[in-house]
């Protein structure tokens, strides 16, 4: 069944007994505390807090929360925390970054800082994990919360860093659907060329360690039956693990839809830099945030 317990389970059997350790960027709310604590609990990671060490011990005494048994960091400011946070991991104490309570960008410009050493070179993108218990089903999507509107190039570090996840997770050769409003390559609409490129790329061997197709429709990217009707062929139709949109307005709306009209749950982790990152809003479930941790643990492993 795919649920929070399976990719826990998965990244438990994927970690052994190289637990992994999370620096967590300001962990000044409840909701952050609190998945970090059941993920020390349930045996896969441990957490180092960097921030404001009163709010953190404030808040945590206030909701009679255990969190004796994670070391903290104690930072003045918000970009404090986002840079001693780094700090963990050049340091050599920490593998993977978790943003709290505070904006995307500070934990970034922390990470892309020269200085730091954790850029690669590659693009950095945001990977979605979207899952259904019900449905027995996830997917991986990107990018919902970045790039803006990515170049092709981008687009080829987009789909190299979704790769990168489902290998991590256990899928040796993803299924990757380039996702458009048409089937067809079509010059007035930029994503159906930018998608007929990737798929050339990927079989001109540029792409490696997956199979992209493009363009596609959503439905023929993920419904057997849509496939059937509509007599497409296509060696990804109906059976897409990966699904890159063109603009992030396309990867936001696909995955809050799915969250918020579907009943599916999504987290995310940004990719391309040395070391994951996990990315989780406050109003994110308890099982999100858990994946989260749970894929980046996974990957920081590999």
């Amino acid at each position: 069944m795919i649920n929070q317990d399976y990719f826990i389970d998965l990244a438990k059997e994927k970690t052994g007994d190289a637990i992994q350790t999370v620096a967590v960027a300001a962990p000044h709310d409840l909701a952050t505390l609190e998945s970090l604590r059941n993920a020390v609990d349930l045996g896969f990671v441990k957490v180092i807090l960097v921030g404001d060490e009163k709010i953190i011990t404030s808040v945590a005494k206030e909701a009679d929360l255990n969190i004796s048994d994670m070391k903290l960091v104690h930072a003045e400011d918000l970009a404090d925390a986002a840079q001693k946070a780094v700090d963990q991991v050049r340091e050599g104490h920490a593998s993977l970054i978790m943003k709290g309570l505070l904006d995307t960008s500070v934990i970034l410009k922390a990470v892309v800082k020269r200085e730091n050493e954790l850029r690669t070179g590659k693009t950095l993108s945001y990977v979605g994990i979207l899952f259904n218990e019900d449905k027995d089903r996830y997917y991986l999507t990107s990018d919902g919360a970045m790039l803006i509107a990515p170049t092709l190039e981008q687009k080829k570090g987009i789909v190299e860093n979704s790769v990168e996840v489902a290998h991590a997770l256990g899928v040796e050769c993803p299924n990757v659907a380039m996702i458009c409003a048409k089937e067809k390559y079509y010059e007035k609409m930029p994503a159906t060329v930018d998608a007929t490129a990737l798929q050339k790329m990927n079989q001109d061997g540029e792409i490696k360690d997956c199979v992209v197709s493009g363009p596609l429709q959503l439905d023929n990217a993920v419904d057997k039956h849509a496939v059937e009707v509509k007599g497409v062929k296509d060696p990804v139709a109906g059976k897409a693990d990966i699904l890159v949109v063109s603009a992030i307005e396309v990867g936001n709306v696909l995955l809050k839809t799915a969250k918020y009209l579907g009943g599916w749950t999504f987290g995310g982790v940004v990719v391309g830099a040395k070391i994951p990152i996990v990315v989780c809003s406050r109003s994110d479930s308890e099982a999100a945030k858990l994946v989260s941790i749970a894929v980046a643990c996974m990957m920081a492993a590999k």
